[in-house]
Parts: structure tokens; C-alpha cells; sequence
């Protein structure tokens, strides 16, 4: 029998169904036996936990990281830590223009007069273009942290990029995430421990008040809630 193409909508679609209520460790190892090195992890260095996740079942996996020039300082640190100490391969994409160049093309700080069109440029479309080689890919969404992400598969088909989307820790609750960083000493991002419930460009970023819903610091007052990434 001819083994189907792991790339299709039907086999996503079947894997999370199949694979809903599994383990997380599970449903990377599925991704990892199903595409091997057409599959990579991405991390926006908040946490290091799919990484880590994803390391124990496929050790140097790839893990794609974007650096918009906009990034804490904290951020990219993380980012540096976890290539040092884990095995794993941090590959860092970045937009084919820097912030410099941005600046002078469409006027300074586009994030804040148009930050919809600041993502695309600085996220969306390096992540297209960084993600052409794989075939799936893997994210930290977690269907608690906000209502759009509350529909969130453990394996879906990523229609606008045509590649298998994992999600292993979709239905973990920021309560696991803790208690496995504690178990497993992962390395976070120390602007979690700062105020900071959610880690994205720093001009876009604030601290959230307590009983703030977690992304609350994101585009705050800008009525945007996703980078575009996911959707």
C-alpha cells in the first residue's frame, strides 16, 4: 500500500482527532516519526518548553526563531541560552529589511501607526518563507490563553501555508506549563518573572494588571489580538 502524503489535510485532520486527548510527548513523537527533518519547532523565546518537549523525542531538532528587530534584550538572551544549553538547532529568521530600512520606506514606527502591516512584514512573511523547507510545524499555542485560540487542534492542516500545524500543549493550562518548567528546569524568559504574562516585540508589549487576561499586554488599546502568525 502506498503510504499517503503527510503533508495532506486529510492525515492532519485524522492525527488530531486520533491524537486529542494524547500525551504531548505523543504528539511530537507522531510529528517527528511522521515528517523527521521536514519537521521544526517554533519559539518566540517566551519559554523554551515545546523545545524541550520536542528535543526529548528528536534531539537537535530545528527550532525557528524570528527576530524582528524589535525584540527585549531579554528575548534574545533566551534565545542565546537555549541554543547553548539544549539540544536542539536555533535557526533565526529575519526580515529581508531592517528596521532602518523599514523606517525609510514607510515612515517611523509603522507598529504604531499600522501594526498590522508591521507584522506581516516583520513576521508573516519571513516565517512564510523560513517554514518552505518543512513540512510541519510545531507552536505553543495554548487554547486557555485567549478565546480566539480557544478552538485551537493538536495536529490541523495549515491551510495558508499548505503544512501540518502541531500543537502538543494545546490543551495544557498555564498551571502545567509551571509545573513541567519547575520539573524540568526549562529555561523561560525573565520578563515573565517582571510583569510580563505575554513576550512579543517590545514597542507592542506591556506589563498586565493582576486578573488581566494574559494577552492583555499585547497591542494594548490597538483592538489587535494575533500577530497574523496563527490566522
Amino acid at each position: 500500500m502506498t503510504r499517503p502524503d503527510p503533508g495532506t489535510r486529510a492525515v492532519a485532520e485524522r492525527a488530531g482527532r486520533e491524537l486529542e486527548d494524547a500525551p504531548a510527548l505523543d504528539i511530537l513523537a507522531w510529528a517527528a516519526e511522521t515528517f523527521q527533518d521536514a519537521f521544526c519547532v517554533t519559539s518566540s523565546m517566551e519559554d523554551a518548553v515545546v523545545a524541550h518537549l520536542a528535543a526529548r523525542v528528536r534531539p537537535g531538532v530545528d527550532v525557528i526563531f524570528l527576530d524582528t528587530g524589535y525584540h527585549f534584550p531579554e528575548t534574545l538572551g533566551t534565545r542565546d541560552a537555549v541554543a547553548a544549553v539544549m539540544d536542539v538547532n536555533v535557526v533565526t529568521l529575519t526580515p529581508p529589511r531592517t528596521v532602518a530600512e523599514q523606517d525609510a520606506e514607510h515612515g517611523p514606527a509603522l507598529h504604531d501607526r499600522d501594526p498590522d502591516r508591521c507584522c506581516a512584514l516583520r513576521k508573516v512573511e519571513p516565517l512564510r518563507r523560513g517554514l518552505s523547507g518543512y513540512r510541519a510545524w510545531a507552536t505553543g499555542l495554548r487554547r486557555d490563553e485567549s478565546p480566539t485560540r480557544a478552538g485551537t487542534p493538536v495536529v490541523g492542516w495549515d491551510e495558508r501555508r499548505g503544512k501540518v500545524k502541531i500543537a502538543p500543549i494545546a490543551r495544557w493550562t498555564q498551571r502545567d506549563v509551571d509545573a513541567y518548567v519547575a520539573e524540568h528546569g526549562v529555561l523561560t524568559n525573565p520578563l515573565l518573572d517582571d510583569g510580563y504574562a505575554s513576550v512579543g516585540c517590545a514597542p507592542c508589549t506591556r506589563r498586565v494588571a493582576p486578573g488581566e487576561d494574559a494577552r492583555a499586554g499585547r497591542w494594548a488599546g490597538r483592538g489587535k489580538t494575533e500577530c497574523g502568525l496563527h490566522g
